[in-house]
């Protein structure tokens, strides 16, 4: 859309008289031909083009809304929405309310806006929205978010598909919101940046401390699976969204599972024979009898600590808040730039440790969670540290698999860090079971889990061997109740 051309408010064409029975039919139409919407700000000028689905999506009665925004059609879209309603015109009364135009010439208005298409592929079409807002409107919609959790977790008795799309648009919301944040952070200097960021650090983990306790309350939501895959598009926040969910529903699982059960005592008594090869091949210097279940998990297998659980969830929500735009997380048409990739892992780790103040366990997550118990395909920001480290200190050997806390991390002392090494495995999970994949099929649950069993345990061991089996039953547990 270039130079002058009429476009006609689409609140003129959806809130005529008489209009009312029709307006879902109407909008049917607007979204099956994706028809996009022109958003001009009356007050600073400001234009944006964006799909209709995503702020219907987001608001669906957002032509309504208060303040300096204006959506409008083009002739031409305008033009198509009539065109099919006519078409359908034998089945439908009412069709002539749109026939009437949306009102005279004087009424609609004519506008020099080059409005173009410059958003980030990486990101959907839906991420110009929030880079527009204000700070205070980010916080404004972060709290919002946190308020609405809240009145659903406060209900005796809730509604899953209620409960469902407030997990999915809530976190969708966030992870758009701080990786706009981060982008403007980048170009302040650290200290100005955390103060900046600083709200928002607290607004988000108040959010995500109440979807967390919301989707603990239902791991196993057929509802919230079904919606996840309808919502998905292949954009980067989509994973993020799927991965976030899917991530604190294991974390709540894993710990049910340790707490209420038999369960480390079953991995007691088939360690030997099932795990046993696995972990004596990532700590060979120690004697194979003394590879036992405390020199995999540091300090003993365990439940997650609540203080832990929240901060690991942030880092889930946060974990590819670096990734650049130009990055498509599955797999683009463009040649794999392996130094592209591992870049956004190093620039999200950064941006985060030193443009704010979330806590460095969700830090560490970020810069760690492609590392591979050290395979060389993996890739992780501590590995130069831990180069270092070895450097320094040619004596000094890691006696343990995975910690849940840093300092043995830090100190040498474990491979891994417990919630990079449960996002390893989601992540992987995700990337290829999402119905979105482009360029390759994407799998089933029961062929992700095979695969991965055979590619990243057996052939090679880039994922934890035990907390993939629980993952892979958490899996299977969730593809029962599908069923049932």
């Amino acid at each position: 859309m270039s130079g002058k051309e009429t476009i006609i408010l689409l609140s003129k064409i959806l809130t005529q008289p008489g209009l009312e029975g029709n307006n879902r039919r109407y909008i049917d139409i607007i979204l099956e031909e994706e028809i996009p919407v022109f958003c001009i700000n009356e007050d600073t000028n400001k234009k944006r083009q964006m799909p209709f689905k995503v702020l219907f999506d987001n608001n669906d009665n957002f032509w309504h809304k208060k303040g300096s925004w204006e959506y409008y059609f083009s002739a031409e879209g305008y033009n198509k929405l009539k065109d099919k309603l006519l078409a359908r015109s034998a089945a439908w009364q009412g069709q002539a309310i749109l026939e009437n135009d949306g009102g005279s010439e004087a009424e609609n208005k004519t506008h020099s806006h080059g409005i173009g298409h410059e958003v980030e592929v990486g990101y959907g079409n839906e991420y110009t929205y929030f880079t527009e807002m204000t700070t205070e409107e980010k916080i404004e919609c972060l709290n919002n978010d946190k308020k609405r959790l809240n009145d659903i977790l406060s209900q005796k008795y809730k509604n899953e598909a209620e409960v469902t799309e407030a997990l999915v648009d809530t976190t969708k919301d966030a992870a758009f919101i701080n990786h706009a944040t981060l982008e403007d952070a980048i170009y302040l200097a650290d200290d100005e940046a955390k103060k900046m960021t600083q709200v928002l650090v607290d607004s988000t983990h108040d959010m995500v401390r109440a979807s967390a306790l919301l989707m603990s309350e239902n791991i196993f939501s057929n509802e919230l699976m079904t919606t996840l895959v309808e919502k998905s598009n292949g954009t980067i926040i989509q994973h993020m969204t799927r991965v976030y969910l899917n991530g604190i529903a294991f974390l709540s699982y894993y710990n049910n599972l340790v707490s209420t059960s038999s369960a480390i005592q079953r991995l007691r008594i088939s360690f030997a024979s099932k795990y046993r090869k696995f972990y004596h091949e990532l700590l060979p210097h120690i004697d194979i009898d003394d590879i036992v279940l405390e020199r995999v998990f540091f300090g003993g297998m365990r439940a997650i600590p609540t203080d832990l659980y929240f901060k690991w969830a942030v880092g889930f929500l946060i974990h590819d808040i670096g990734k650049a735009s130009a990055i498509e997380y599955h797999e683009g048409e463009a040649k794999y730039d392996r130094k592209m990739v591992i870049e956004h892992v190093k620039q999200g780790y950064k941006s985060i440790m030193t443009k704010t103040n979330y806590p460095m366990e969700a830090s560490l997550i970020t810069g760690y969670h492609h590392e591979y118990y050290g395979d060389a395909d993996g890739y992780g920001y501590f590995r130069a540290y831990l180069a270092q480290y070895k450097k320094q200190n040619p004596d000094a050997k890691q006696d343990y698999c995975i910690t849940y806390e840093l300092e043995p991390m830090l100190d040498y002392q474990a491979l891994a860090y417990f919630p990079a090494k449960v996002l390893e495995i989601i992540d992987i999970y995700d990337s290829v079971t999402d119905p979105h994949r482009v360029y390759r099929k994407s799998m089933s649950p029961e062929e992700a889990l095979v695969m991965m069993k055979e590619e990243f345990v057996d052939k090679n061991h880039k994922i934890d061997a035990i907390l993939f089996d629980i993952f892979a039953k958490f899996i299977r547990e969730k593809e029962k109740q599908a069923q049932k």
